[in-house]
């Protein structure tokens, strides 16, 4: 039987900071919108901030569908599932602010991140005031045995900076733009000063 929590306990902290990636799940305002979940990690990459708000860095990518929906309605579930040890699902509904790269926000909460040879894919940091604490069992969750760390993020980024040093802003000026629904994600004229 799930349980509702009123906040994050520390030893519900414990166990997410165990798991090796989250999900996170959005969609826009519009009935014709399309509907977005997406994996992140690793697990590093996410911070508990207080008992009702975590955060998470958020990189360069094929897409910004979280980010246009959350500029748009906020609304977002990251959701954490066990696949070693005992089943169980963890989700964490609320409202979610993009704080993106060149911004105060960004500069203070990146501080709390150890992003290493992803930080120059950076591009927001995400934080979620929590309305809602729920698990379930995750019985239908398999068992996956840990291997590692996929090394595809990492050459992405290295082939980037080897063609210039704003190759990686070129690329989120170009690509993160927008949502395949056309609505505004990242602007970096914004809050970045290139030449």
């Amino acid at each position: 039987m799930g349980k509702v929590f009123e906040r994050l306990e520390p030893k519900l902290v414990e166990w997410i900071e165990r798991q090796r990636l989250f999900f996170v799940g959005t969609a826009p305002l519009g009935a014709d919108g399309h509907v977005n979940i997406s994996p992140k990690g690793p697990i590093d990459t996410l911070r508990v901030l207080d008992e009702r708000r975590i955060a998470y860095l958020d990189f360069a990518g094929s897409g910004a569908e979280t980010i246009a929906h959350l500029n748009e309605n906020g609304r977002i579930v990251v959701m954490l599932c066990a696949f070693e040890g005992p089943p169980r699902i963890v989700r964490l509904h609320g409202r979610g602010t993009v704080h993106q790269l060149g911004t105060p926000e960004f500069d203070e909460l990146y501080e709390r991140f150890e992003p290493g040879e992803r930080a120059p894919a950076s591009r927001s940091v995400v934080v979620v005031e929590i309305d809602r604490i729920a698990d379930s069992c995750g019985y239908g969750v398999p068992l996956m045995s840990y291997e590692g760390e996929r090394p595809q993020q990492l050459d992405w980024i290295d082939r980037k900076l080897r063609t210039g040093p704003d190759a990686i802003l070129d690329y989120i000026a170009e690509k993160n733009a927008s949502s395949i629904d056309g609505l505004p994600a990242l602007d970096l004229a914004e809050t970045i000063d290139r030449p």
